[in-house]
């Protein structure tokens, strides 16, 4: 990928964090990461360059769209876009119209045969924005009556690692939207279990809090299968870098196990443990976990086989 095409994508990800009107700070993480992901080291002066062509208006939107002449170029765009006005977790009217006119614009519609239709693409993004909102409340922790069951909640957390291994095995993009929200929502079932029943942002801060960078996920996971590994370096700094369908889901399937257990230890003590014991145990459960995927193998390839769009949105919705 040249530079003109990465001021491209930045210039995309840029219009999409400004077209609300709203200052997001997550918003500006997610650019930030994608910039360093796309760049290197180079990025915080590459995206300063870029953020100046917007705002001074040197390089309109339509004529950054043009430049992107590779069909995957153009999808990493879109997606990125998505995961810009999804930071924040919740796209606003106008972010949806700014999504919408840029796809067309972009010619995702209908360019490839391989990438979901529009809609389902919307829908699964949509899901993943909302994760944990319908069920999970807008305020601190509060109390709820305990309903620990430690053989379910393994069981639990097992199948959703298994489930997040698959969903890396999907050639489409738009799977690797569902695996951060599925996250969420296991953490917020855990904590319920607990009798703690949390907000999304109380969820996202633990989640950050044990050294699983949210951002990072989602633009490694995108981009591995858009570009081959072109943005693997977010994911790099948690991992040491990772590329490929075998060690995407060996990714996701170990943080989602790993996360899993070190949430069922921290809301059964009580919500004790500091961030530095949070992040060792996440770490050395990290290790076992990433041991484990191999025996689970058949059981996610198994499950990858039986996926589908509309199964996906109801898994994240659920």
């Amino acid at each position: 990928m040249d530079s003109s095409t990465q001021r491209a994508i930045l210039n995309v990800m840029i219009h999409a964090a400004l077209v609300d009107g709203q200052k997001s700070e997550s918003e500006r993480n997610a650019i930030r990461d994608v910039a360093e992901s796309l760049v290197g080291q180079a990025g915080g002066a590459a995206l300063a360059g870029v953020y100046q062509d917007v705002l001074l208006r040197r390089v309109p939107l339509q004529q950054a769209i043009s430049s992107l002449k590779a069909l995957e170029h153009r999808q990493l765009a879109y997606e990125m876009a998505v995961c810009v006005c999804d930071a924040d977790g919740v796209q606003s009217p106008a972010e949806r119209e700014f999504l919408a006119s840029v796809r067309n614009v972009l010619g995702l519609a209908a360019d490839d045969p391989a990438m979901r239709s529009a809609a389902e693409v919307d829908s699964i993004a949509a899901a993943a924005a909302t994760a944990g909102g319908a069920a999970a409340v807008a305020a601190a922790p509060a109390s709820v009556t305990p309903t620990v069951r430690e053989a379910e909640l393994d069981k639990s957390i097992l199948n959703y690692s298994i489930l997040n291994g698959a969903l890396e095995l999907l050639p489409q993009s738009w799977a690797s939207m569902a695996i951060i929200p599925l996250q969420v929502r296991m953490v917020y079932k855990i904590g319920k279990a607990h009798g703690i029943e949390m907000d999304q942002g109380h969820i996202k801060e633990f989640i950050a809090t044990i050294g699983v960078g949210l951002t990072s996920q989602y633009v490694e996971q995108i981009g591995r299968k858009l570009v081959g590994g072109l943005v693997g370096a977010a994911a790099g700094r948690l991992l040491g870098g990772l590329s490929g369908a075998a060690t995407g889901m060996a990714f996701s399937f170990a943080t989602t196990y790993a996360l899993g257990q070190v949430a069922k230890r921290y809301y059964a003590g009580g919500r004790v443990m500091s961030t530095e014991l949070l992040r060792r145990t996440f770490q050395e459960t990290l290790g076992s976990a990433k041991s484990m995927q191999q025996q689970y193998l058949p059981a996610i390839r198994d499950r990858a086989s039986t996926l589908s769009a509309s199964e996906v949105i109801e898994l994240v919705r659920k």
